[in-house]
């Protein structure tokens, strides 16, 4: 790390030591065309040249430069790109306002440029395969989902897991899960450190802060060395706002959702201070059975401009929730039960009650500087922390009780919800009144964090064609896990002992070796505010109690050259991670602290662009990426014993792409091949049956965890989005995307239960089978209509074809194809003097014809498949089939008709 400081500074004093030219000046003020106010962070660049800057927050721009005449290029997202004119005769030029219109396309150029440590593809000239949305479109198109529902008219990405309740979707890209997409906040990297997942219960408030979001397919704009496997998804949130002003807003639902926020900004004042609140509650009953949830959202931002040289802004949000949770059913119980059958509810003396709750509050803040050093030279840094609390419920013990009832559809009697009186009566009748593992639970599983990191990007313009940049990312993290008492149902307390393990890690003899025993007696809110700033003390923590530090160090760098049509660039970055896991509960004393182990990774990425003919675009990149692997890979089956199996993933990016741009239509034809190896991936699934895996013997509810590695997966296909504006009032655009995803060898797959025993090993074909999770080829259209001023009706349209089971199997189920119809209605009222606020409205109803479909499957049983019952092997679905699937598999239908409808007041 000394060295990397000394070269930092070393190059650091170079670049301010290059010889500085004498130059002239273009200044000028951009104007945002709907509202007539000045539009701050426009991009501003010399045509044919990498010299830019930024506006100010009054819109303001001065441009150094040697040439006496040119044009220069005014972007930003969302608006359409204007081409100006300049001559200077002195030392300089007042262009005067220049108004940028709103780009209703939202089809973004992919040849562009910009700055800092948010690469964002309209602020490059490298070109990518990108897709940006809009803070409106946000608001306008999520309603009361996930904000991962803003993404789903975008090429070759899936969304899923919505039947799982408020905050539990999914969303892959290229058909790579969430842990091989690297997602963004304002340039730093929110993927879980342990696993690489998103858990976007913890982001509900991102559709209310999110200024736009980016999703990059494939190797990305990023400096980073990221996990963009699949592809980058960059949230940019708001800053401070450099207006005065507001909004108060409600929204309702079905499923008696409810949402009220307000938020004001000061605007920027004279003294350079400003800031931006925003608050926001939200409750629902959820869209299936037992899928309650309730929530809040903060946003607070304070921005300082001392000088046009320097600019700060800090920012704090988190987004507390609470929400119960619908897990995979068969087929035959949803065809049973009705498609919102969940059964991991029940009452306890008339009261509702969830086995499975998900809390947690995750605030997030970040210090943002830009410091312009000189005309040619920039630094932007993020200072970022976050701090996680919380987890979610089950049960514990094995006296777990549940109502029999008669399943129309099979005929036959089958346990259903969760029958807590007479659990409660077990419990109360035991003599002493504390717990054992016959008897139950509720229990909470914690996922305690700590993350503090830094970003810092240098940018210099060493001349009108070709820039540099570097800097480095360091991140350092602590994870704290452990199970804790939250409803004893009648008990006093809760006692248990375990064997202790030695450097051997095996679960040892307790006759033998030392063993430990404890007794618990307190219960735990589950309130995420509460459970923030209260954790259980050691002595209460049963199951589980172990941590893990995460240290990550890495530097990175890019050199751009472009001209008039053509631009080129290279990019590199490595970075050393390393690991170690502290077990508290299970081990000896003396073995607590694993080996600790360090990874080094990097990526390569190239490529180049030629524009042609003014309207004509096409592009190459390639990259490749050795990957350290996760936190929860590194270590065996969640003990301290270091897999001797795992090493570096590798990633292999081929991309191109051609471009073309009228004044009325816009389109991008996009390839790709990404290989994937040394892969390590882990899924779940509940048992529907007692079932025997090795020597354990498993019942019905018990989750058993997969971790499958070695295969190699090898995505490629073709992508297309267009726009089409062939009047003032009307914009039409669609997508296609057509992609071929394979399993490539053999794999080594890994069972263990929910309390992390492991069941088997065994070694899988799977050369050739299709990756599930996602729909390979998908199609979409959409319109929007203006009939008059402020007054619009829109439509969307998607078919999903070659959707597979989400498995790792040769011969992989395939699911029936589908189409959703979505459409919403806007109005925005003028109102008050002069006409400056408005009343927005608007009002969405999604999957309008009601389609039933099966949105995804976490198994792979065909009808002739059987599986080992309480009497013997028994034929799983008994021959019956749903839409020629077999209705013993286990998955989620997709959501039926929803609807949403939202009022904004904006002062």
């Amino acid at each position: 790390m000394k060295i990397f400081k000394n070269a930092l500074l070393f190059g650091f004093m170079f670049i301010s030591a290059l010889n500085v030219f004498s130059q002239s000046k273009v200044t000028g003020t951009v104007i945002d065309g709907e509202f007539n106010q000045p539009l701050s962070g426009a991009s501003i660049t010399i045509k044919g040249t990498t010299k830019g800057t930024t506006t100010d927050f009054d819109g303001k721009f001065q441009l150094s430069t040697e040439v006496k005449s040119g044009q220069i290029i005014i972007s930003y997202l969302g608006f359409e790109t204007k081409t100006i004119s300049f001559n200077i005769s002195s030392n300089s030029v007042d262009l005067g306002n220049i108004v940028l219109l709103t780009d209703a396309s939202q089809l973004q150029e992919v040849v562009v440029i910009g700055k800092g440590i948010i690469d964002v593809a309209k602020e490059r000239k490298t070109p990518i395969a990108v897709s940006t949305i809009k803070a409106v479109e946000i608001q306008e198109k999520v309603g009361t989902a996930d904000v991962t529902q803003a993404m789903v008219n975008t090429p070759s990405v899936y969304v899923a897991g919505q039947a799982g309740g408020y905050g539990d979707s999914r969303i892959t890209v290229r058909g790579f899960q969430q842990d091989n997409t690297a997602f963004l906040l304002n340039g730093q990297p929110i993927n879980g450190m342990e696993d690489g997942k998103m858990y976007w219960s913890n982001w509900s408030g991102m559709s209310d802060i999110a200024n736009f979001i980016q999703i990059q397919r494939g190797l990305g704009s990023s400096k980073l060395a990221i996990s963009s496997v699949g592809g980058t998804v960059n949230f940019v949130t708001k800053a401070t706002e450099k207006s005065q002003g507001g909004f108060v807003s409600m929204g309702v639902a079905n499923s008696d959702y409810f949402k009220s926020t307000a938020a004001y900004n000061t605007g920027i004042m004279k003294n350079g201070f400003g800031a931006s609140v925003m608050l926001s509650h939200w409750q629902g009953d959820g869209y299936n059975q037992g899928t309650r949830g309730e929530g809040q959202n903060y946003f607070i931002s304070f921005g300082y401009k001392p000088n046009d040289r320097h600019n700060f802004n800090f920012l704090i949000t988190g987004a507390p929730q609470s929400h119960d949770q619908n897990f995979t059913k068969r087929i035959s119980d949803y065809l049973g039960f009705g498609r919102k059958y969940n059964n991991n509810f029940g009452y306890l003396n008339g009261q509702y009650i969830s086995e499975r709750t998900n809390f947690y509050h995750k605030p997030v803040a970040n210090l943002n500087w830009d410091f312009n050093i000189n005309s040619s030279t920039s630094l932007s840094t993020v200072l970022y922390a976050s701090w996680g609390r919380g987890g979610g419920t089950g049960n514990y013990g094995s006296g777990k009780r549940s109502l029999s009832q008669l399943n129309p559809y099979t005929g036959s009697n089958q346990n259903t919800y969760i029958d807590f009186d007479q659990i409660y009566a077990n419990n109360l009748a035991d003599s002493d009144g504390i717990g054992t593992s016959s008897n139950y639970a509720i229990r909470a599983s914690m996922n305690n964090h700590e993350w503090y990191g830094i970003v810092s990007n240098l940018k210099k313009e060493i001349n009108d064609n070709l820039n540099l940049n570097f800097g480095l990312d360091l991140r350092t993290y602590n994870g704290d896990h452990y199970r804790q008492i939250t409803n004893y149902l009648g008990l006093n307390g809760w006692t248990e002992s375990r064997p202790l393990r030695d450097n051997t890690h095996v679960v040892p003899n307790p006759n033998t070796l030392p063993s430990a025993s404890n007794t618990v007696n307190q219960s735990y809110n589950i309130n995420p505010w509460y459970a923030f700033f209260n954790t259980a003390d050691d002595n209460q923590k049963v199951d589980y109690d172990y941590s893990e530090t995460i240290s990550y160090g890495g530097v990175f760098g890019q050199l751009e050259y472009s001209n008039d049509n053509f631009s080129t660039f290279f990019q590199g970055a490595i970075s050393n991670q390393s690991h170690q896991r502290f077990d508290y509960y299970d081990y000896q004393d003396q073995y607590q602290d694993s080996e600790k182990v360090s990874n080094v990774g990097y990526n390569v990425k190239g490529g180049a662009a030629y524009n042609f003919a003014e309207k004509h675009a096409v592009y190459a990149n390639a990259g490749y990426y050795s990957r350290q692997p996760y936190h929860d890979n590194i270590y065996l089956n969640f003990t301290n014993q270091v897999n001797p199996l795992t090493e570096n993933e590798k990633v292999l990016g081929l991309e191109a792409g051609y471009t073309f741009k009228s004044k009325i239509f816009t389109a991008s034809l996009n390839a790709y091949r990404t290989t994937w190896e040394d892969r390590v991936v882990t899924t779940s699934t509940v048992l529907t049956a007692n079932t025997t895996i090795g020597t354990t013997n498993l019942l019905v509810g018990d989750i058993v965890v997969s971790s499958n590695q070695g295969v190699k997966q090898v995505h490629s296909g073709l992508e297309l989005d267009f726009v089409l504006k062939p009047t003032t009032n009307l914009d039409v655009k669609g997508f296609a995307s057509v992609g071929n995803w394979e399993y490539n060898g053999n794999a080594i797959r890994r069972r263990f239960d929910e309390n992390l025993n492991i069941l088997d090993e065994t070694l899988t074909d799977l050369d050739g089978g299709k990756v599930g999770d996602a729909a390979q080829t998908t199609w979409g259209l959409g319109a929007k209509y203006e009939f008059i001023k402020n007054f619009s009706i829109d439509a969307d349209w998607r078919n999903y074809d070659k959707l597979y089971a989400n498995v790792a199997a040769k011969d992989n189920l395939e699911l029936p194809s589908y189409d959703l119809v979505d459409m919403g209605i806007s109005y925005k009222m003028l109102v008050g003097k002069e006409k400056q606020n408005s009343i927005n409205f608007r009002f969405n109803m999604n999957n309008v014809f009601d389609e039933v479909y099966l949105s995804e499957l976490t198994s792979n049983i065909k009808t002739d498949a059987f599986i080992s019952g309480n009497s013997g092997p028994t034929y799983q679905s008994a021959g019956r089939v749903y839409k020629g699937i077999a209705d013993g598999n286990q998955g989620y239908f997709g959501l039926g008709r929803t609807w949403n409808f939202t009022l904004r007041y904006n002062f």
